[in-house]
């Protein structure tokens, strides 16, 4: 089985994030980078996958940008990833494009399932996966929470909703995206990230994948909003719903 999983680079979630002056973006020259942390329980459960299997299977991490982009793609290839690849692609990407850019990563590798995180921490779309199931025309599971393999190349995937626990049952080629509770992601030794230095990255320019995209999302400007608390000592339950009533504001 040959799983693909995309691995996006995102800014550390232990370090604080300050937007540019110009509001353009963010600042992020200082701070490190990461696998998104929903990508890293992906690549866990592909690596699972693939150990449970035998022999014959194959993951792939996939990683969109330019060559900075590697760090990461070696980090999964520490965790245990067979394969890495880079697409080099350094224009403007929003949700659609990078659908259509794994779509057409997808048919190019011949792939029997793309393994991904729900969302990613810098932006939280939450809109690849789907896109990428409409654009390939193949079944979806969304929020997997646990992923159980059956005859016939089908999975069944409990998927976390509102309202609790949903089942559902596809069959392989599929996307599935993950999310927390799926697995708790394995740490790379400090040998294993000596010889992911090493290993070669296959790249891929993004022009040479015979795909055109246009961007549908445009980031007009970005903000940062500090929250002021003051908290308030009130005598009784009803000097609160008072304040609660007349008072309070909605940030």
């Amino acid at each position: 089985m040959k799983i693909l999983v995309p691995c996006k680079r995102v800014p550390s979630t232990d370090e604080p994030v300050r937007v540019r002056p110009d509001g353009s973006g963010i600042e992020d020259a200082a701070i490190p980078h990461m696998i998104n942390p929903f990508d890293a329980i992906a690549l866990e459960e592909a690596l699972r996958i693939r150990e449970q299997q035998g022999s014959g299977g194959e993951v792939t991490a996939i990683g969109i940008g330019p060559a900075e982009f590697e760090s990461e793609l070696r980090a999964a290839l520490a965790m245990g990833a067979d394969r890495a690849v880079r697409v080099d692609f350094e224009d403007a990407v929003d949700p659609w494009v990078v659908a259509q850019l794994l779509a057409a990563m997808v048919r190019r590798e011949h792939t029997d399932l793309v393994l991904m995180g729900k969302q990613a921490t810098d932006d939280d779309s939450n809109q690849v996966g789907q896109m990428l199931a409409g654009l390939l025309d193949w079944p979806q599971a969304t929020f997997a929470s646990k992923i159980e393999f059956l005859e016939l190349r089908r999975v069944r995937v409990a998927r976390e909703t509102d309202r609790g626990l949903e089942t559902v049952v596809i069959r392989l080629p599929a996307v599935i995206t993950t999310d927390l509770r799926l697995n708790e992601p394995r740490y790379a030794s400090l040998p294993a990230l000596m010889k992911a230095k090493k290993r070669p990255i296959e790249i891929v320019a993004g022009k040479d994948l015979g795909t055109e995209w246009e961007p549908k999302l445009r980031v007009v400007r970005l903000e940062s909003v500090s929250v002021n608390r003051e908290c308030v000592r009130v005598a009784d339950a009803a000097e609160l719903v008072r304040r609660l009533r007349y008072e309070a504001k909605v940030i």
